[in-house]
């Protein structure tokens, strides 16, 4: 069973919204301020954090900032609606995914067992059906292990930020579709004015850097998606 924790200063939608997780299998605990949410997200009971960015004492942001700095666990963050900055700046400052308030409980549970299943051990895919470990130049990628090294070092990166990187280099030298890799790599539809691949790929490139010749290591075909260049 699943543990996640639910972080929002709303009393009323957090006892709806932990009814709703429990019904569905989880369990599920609560934090009602940013100070208690980190606290408790640092305990490593979680799998998961439901991440409300308007909240007492330490608003989501910096919450998200402060657990970054020593752990991966994943993080959903719940945005204003129709606030496209409050999306951004939370997929920059390293969340899995986001949804706008008020959300309809079945979407965030279809999103929260996306990300649990991204952040699983092999993604889904056994040894029998695709390599134990990925080379294109100086990056690896160890899919039993989830590990990525680049120039011999590791790079930290999130769930969501590995899968996104794992369909890419699966499909090396080749076109992804932005659709494509939304299907593939977030288990969901591509959606209109949806910024969450764009901000992905922005994190994977600053991470990762150029090729150790300089070409840029994940191209954008514009109009199309993208393509991880295969030296």
């Amino acid at each position: 069973m699943s543990h996640i924790l639910l972080a929002d200063d709303d009393t009323e939608l957090t006892e709806m919204l932990t009814q709703y997780l429990v019904t569905e299998g989880f369990d599920v605990d609560s934090a009602p301020d940013g100070e208690t949410a980190l606290a408790k997200a640092r305990s490593g009971e979680f799998d998961l954090m439901v991440l409300d960015v308007m909240m007492p004492r330490k608003n989501g942001f910096d919450v998200l900032r402060d657990l970054r700095a020593h752990s991966l666990m994943p993080v959903l963050m719940l945005t204003a609606r129709d606030e496209d900055v409050d999306s951004i700046v939370g997929l920059e400052l390293g969340a899995d995914d986001y949804l706008p308030k008020p959300c309809n409980p079945r979407v965030l549970v279809a999103r929260i067992r996306a990300i649990l299943r991204r952040a699983g051990p092999t993604n889904g895919v056994s040894g029998n059906e695709a390599p134990q470990t990925l080379t294109f130049g100086d990056l690896e990628m160890h899919t039993g292990t989830r590990r990525v090294l680049c120039s011999g070092q590791p790079v930290a990166m999130t769930s969501t930020e590995y899968s996104v990187l794992e369909v890419l280099l699966r499909e090396a030298g080749h076109v992804v579709s932005k659709a494509d890799l939304s299907d593939r790599a977030l288990g969901r539809k591509l959606t209109r004015y949806d910024r969450s691949l764009d901000m992905h790929v922005s994190s994977l490139r600053k991470k990762l850097g150029s090729l150790p010749g300089g070409e840029e290591r994940i191209k954008t075909v514009r109009g199309v998606g993208y393509q991880y260049t295969r030296s």
